[in-house]
Formats: C-alpha cells, structure tokens, sequence
C-alpha cells in the first residue's frame, strides 16, 4: 500500500495535466498551392455594397483574388474596370464547413497597406436566433483601415453595442510594421468574457454581462471570415487612392484550440 498510493497519486496528476491542456481543434496551415481548400472554405460573393457601401465585387474560385501560394493564403484587391464600382477582393469563411462556441482563434497574419485598403479577421453567427444584425453579434478580431496606418482594432457589435447607435466595444492596439511582418490577431473567449490579444498580448476584454442577448449573444457557434474590403463607410472615409492596387493580406495559418494554449 505504501508503493501503490504515490504511483496513484503520480498517475491522478499526469491525467489531469493531460485533460487541462489546450487541445487544436481545427487549423488551416496552407500547404498546398492552389484555390483555397473547398473542405474548409467557401466564399461571399457579388458587390452589393455588404451594409457598408463597399466597392469590391467578392469573386469565387478566382486565383487572382484568392490563393494559397508558398505556404501562405493570398488574399488580394485588384482596380478592375471590367466590374461596375472598380475592385475586385475575395471574403473566405468556413460558414457551413466549421463553427466554434468558445475558444481560441488565432490568425497569422501580413495586412495591406493604403488608403481605402479595409482588411478583417472577424466571426459571425451561423444560425440566426436573434434576428438580424446586430442581434445576433459580431466578432471583429482584427480589423484595420488604410487612411490610419497601424491602428489594429477589436471591437464586439450587439444589439445593445454597436457603431450604428455609437455604442460599439473595442480596443485597438499600435503594430507600427502591421505591412512588412506576420503577427497573431486572436481571441480568448470563454463564457466569462473575450480576450482580444494581438502577439500574445491583451489589448480588449469585453465582458459577459450577465444580461440576456441584447448585450451577450456569444453563447451560440460562429464561424470565421477572412476578407479584404475597398473603400466603405469606415475604409473609405478619406477616399480610396487608385495607385496602391493590388493589394493584399497574406495568411501564414488559421489554428482554432478548444482553449487558449498554455505557451501562448
């Protein structure tokens, strides 16, 4: 008995160490060459201004807009006169193909640079409960506008906190090299809070209310958008330049843990 109780002892805390650490629950790492993987992502597409008077036309299947090249996703804003407002981009999500209730989403990331250049990391929904933006909620990991060079934004929209009414929550933090070097923009949430953290550092927490929907609704899956919109309502408020194009932001991985890592 003398033995056996400190092997059972050792055994209980090795099975614990193993059950509390982070486990990577889905990832894109971009290994092969080529259109994004369809197991994974699928597209928006059309140029209806998507609520922010936004000029691109999202295509599909259109390398020029969208590929993985040397281990990188590329996703890239072309001047095109060929469509009627001028742009073409690309906006890939895993709508449909994978969704998450809490965890811990990071992104790997270079951004565009230039004015009217509006690059995002950000999640939505997948299904409605609530009713139409913002009741639902809406994520923004990382969201950048090119007039205001370096400024990394977070921000959290409900139906009690959003830009519509100027009530929206969020932090911003500076990345001076946000266009020569790759950095992580991810989320820490849990059903306490979201952590906003871009390398590894805390910069935004918003936190669960306790209320009901109207200023907590992230207690339901969403999925991941990655996107490079032109011009719009926030991108574009001091016009966009017409000689910066193409432009676009490179993704070295997407890794989504059931909890934050212990190393990160």
């Amino acid at each position: 008995m003398k033995t056996t109780l400190p092997i059972l002892l050792f055994l209980l805390i090795i099975n614990i160490s193993f059950a509390q650490e982070a486990q990577l629950i889905w990832a894109d790492e971009f290994t092969e060459d080529g259109l994004p993987d369809p197991e994974k992502w699928t597209y928006d597409v059309g140029d209806h201004g998507w609520g922010n008077d936004e000029l691109q036309y999202y295509s599909k299947n259109d390398l020029k807009n969208a590929r993985v090249e040397n281990g990188k996703l590329i996703i890239e804003a072309h001047a095109d006169t060929s469509h009627p407002k001028g742009y073409t981009s690309a906006r890939l999500l895993t709508r449909g193909k994978a969704s998450w209730q809490y965890g811990y989403i990071e992104v790997k990331a270079k951004l565009p640079e230039g004015r009217g250049t509006w690059p995002a990391i950000w999640m939505l929904p997948e299904e409605n409960l609530h009713g139409g933006w913002p009741k639902n909620g809406e994520i923004d990991i990382m969201e950048h506008v090119g007039y205001d060079p370096g400024k990394v934004h977070g921000t959290v929209h409900t139906e009690a906190f959003n830009h519509s009414i100027g009530t929206q929550k969020g932090g911003f933090m500076q990345v001076s090299d946000f266009n020569m070097r790759f950095h992580t923009y991810a989320i820490d949430w849990t059903a306490d809070k979201i952590d906003f953290l871009i390398d590894g550092h805390v910069y935004f927490t918003f936190e669960n209310t306790g209320n009901d929907y109207k200023e907590w609704p992230f207690d339901q899956t969403f999925h991941l958008i990655l996107n490079i919109a032109v011009g719009g309502g926030w991108g574009g408020q001091q016009g966009v330049a017409s000689d910066i194009w193409p432009q676009r932001m490179e993704v070295d991985y997407v890794r989504v843990y059931d909890r934050k890592p212990e190393q990160l």
